[in-house]
């Protein structure tokens, strides 16, 4: 047995370096690369106390299957934090991809509640719907969906969203990806609840101050 254990050797660096470089691109999810996914359980450890060097921390969901980088929250007396480079940037959003992403997070929060399947995939006419009904109607309703068409886009190059593969003739759909919920929490939905509300009176407003109530 001891010599069995000595003869044990750790696991390659090439498979951390391998972790770290996925993990630095971007999300690792269970079902997209088991095989990483069962070495990142397995080298946790040694990913966490590289990426604190970088100033970056792990989350990692075992229940939900996935994993990726953040930047470790700044305390006021760290100056050593706060001299070191971004590595993963924060992404301004504008607001229609905001409204998506606080509409999907509500959407997946009532699929959870029904206890049904674990996929939540939405059509893109689906999506759409969901969206427009918060934004404001002018002459050029193409126009509006195009924007629309924007913010899912959008959503789906920041990962929240996985386009699927139509079958024949079928249209567009979407999986909601469940990493969402590790960023767009309660306490950001309710923020964006208030401002949504304000956006809304503001739209309300104007359209009772139009002349006849119509566009121009």
């Amino acid at each position: 047995m001891e010599e069995q254990l000595s003869q044990a050797s750790p696991a390659p660096a090439a498979d951390l370096s391998a972790l770290l470089i996925g993990l630095l691109k971007g999300v690792l999810y269970r079902e997209g690369d088991e095989r990483q996914w069962a070495a990142l359980l397995n080298l946790q450890a040694r990913v966490r106390d590289y990426a604190a060097v970088l100033g970056l921390e792990l989350i990692l969901d075992e229940a939900e299957g996935h994993a990726f980088l953040k930047s470790r929250a700044e305390s006021a007396d760290d100056e050593a934090s706060a001299r070191l480079p971004r590595l993963v940037a924060r992404r301004p959003l504008s607001f229609p991809v905001s409204l998506l992403l606080a509409l999907l997070r509500k959407k997946l929060a009532e699929f959870d509640a029904g206890g049904g399947d674990t996929r939540l995939v939405l059509g893109r006419d689906d999506i759409v719907e969901l969206v427009r009904v918060f934004l404001p109607h002018g002459p050029n309703e193409a126009r509006l969906i195009d924007q629309i068409d924007s913010s899912i886009n959008r959503v789906v190059d920041l990962g929240f969203l996985h386009r699927l593969k139509p079958a024949a003739g079928a249209a567009a759909s979407y999986e909601v990806r469940r990493i969402l919920k590790a960023f767009v929490d309660a306490q950001w939905l309710g923020e964006f609840d208030a401002r949504l509300a304000a956006y809304q009176a503001q739209l309300n407003g104007a359209a009772a101050s139009a002349p006849g109530g119509d566009d121009e």
